[in-house]
């Protein structure tokens, strides 16, 4: 446990140390994210590259504590082009399709370094029975890596939302590994959890550096990737539910966002001002308000995913339901998939 406590420290101390000159960096060749519509919170230009601050902590940590096998190396590789990638967009907006691209080479990268959902278990087999993927393992962890990587991206709307959400999910992972004994797993979230923490005091409003795209993604990268080692290491009949749950903020609000422009017939891909935390605002809360709320539903539901990871199959099932249908219930009475009327 100490090694973890160390690494975590460790991934702390390097972000927050990192910050400062990565907020110089950025004003000195003007990566600023200057508000140009109504969509943007805050009203003065603001420098990028948090993001790496924190790849640079998650790089180090992961190099001096964790084994260099291929998959490490396939991870850090993936997540060198993620960044590579969120530095070039938040400097000179990137075409999107050019930055899935790269975020599938990434993804692509970690595939073939061992990160594959193998197989899928029958939550109400006795046995336990699980069943081979295949072939289609390939498009289905391509799918759910590219797919997570992106949701941290669309939730990094706030002075520190996505940097305490990210923190609050690699948490949740991290008990959820710590419990069934996965001690490599446990190391990775240990590193994640700090670097991200590490950055929140420099983001948290009113904040003086934005993560951008380079430190959103590469976030989302690395849950992605450590969830699909989670459930590979795992028999669980769950196990799926875990990620799933301990994501939970930010996969439902990606996917109410997704309903929500599908039933108003608008592009899937086209920004709008009805995610979770813009509805929080509208109610009356201010940034704060709204970010300690959002950190408050994302510990609930992370605390759901530590109980369906140590439930039985039944209780499991019966708890996963039960919480989805209970956010998709307060998510319509918050009208966050609602059709607007013309």
């Amino acid at each position: 446990m100490a090694n973890y406590f160390v690494a975590f420290i460790s991934a702390v101390i390097i972000s927050f140390i990192m910050t400062p000159p990565a907020r110089r960096l950025a004003i000195k060749v003007g990566a600023l994210d200057i508000p140009k519509d109504s969509r943007k919170i805050h009203s003065k230009p603001m420098p990028y590259f948090g993001g790496l601050a924190i790849y640079i902590a998650i790089m180090a940590c992961m190099f001096v504590y964790m084994p260099h096998t291929r998959t490490n190396i396939s991870i850090m590789a993936g997540a060198t082009i993620v960044v590579l990638a969120g530095i070039v967009d938040d400097m000179y907006d990137m075409p999107a399709k050019v930055k899935l691209l790269l975020q599938i080479v990434a993804a692509i990268i970690a595939i073939q370094g061992g990160v594959r959902i193998h197989f899928i278990t029958n939550p109400l087999s006795d046995t336990g029975i699980s069943y081979l993927l295949g072939w289609l393992s390939y498009p289905i962890t391509l799918f759910w890596l590219v797919g997570i990587t992106n949701t941290i991206n669309l939730i990094d709307g706030l002075d520190g939302l996505a940097s305490g959400v990210a923190s609050i999910a690699a948490t949740t992972l991290l008990f959820t590994a710590a419990n069934l004994g996965h001690d490599f797993i446990v190391m990775q979230c240990a590193i994640i959890a700090g670097a991200s923490l590490g950055f929140l005091p420099f983001n948290f409003n009113p904040a003086k550096i934005f993560m951008g795209d380079t430190g959103a993604l590469l976030l989302g990268y690395m849950l992605a990737v450590t969830s699909v080692l989670g459930m590979v290491k795992s028999v669980a009949a769950v196990a799926l539910a875990v990620p799933i749950f301990a994501l939970g903020l930010p996969i439902f609000d990606t996917a109410f966002a997704i309903i929500r422009r599908y039933v108003n017939k608008k592009p899937i891909m086209q920004a709008d001002k009805e995610h979770l935390h813009h509805k929080l605002m509208k109610f009356g809360l201010n940034q704060r308000q709204t970010v300690l709320t959002m950190y408050f539903i994302s510990m609930m539901l992370g605390i759901v995913a530590v109980i369906i990871a140590d439930a039985d199959p039944f209780r499991g099932i019966m708890l996963a339901t039960i919480s989805v249908l209970v956010v998709f219930y307060f998510a319509k009475k918050a009208g966050l998939f609602r059709k607007k009327e013309q």
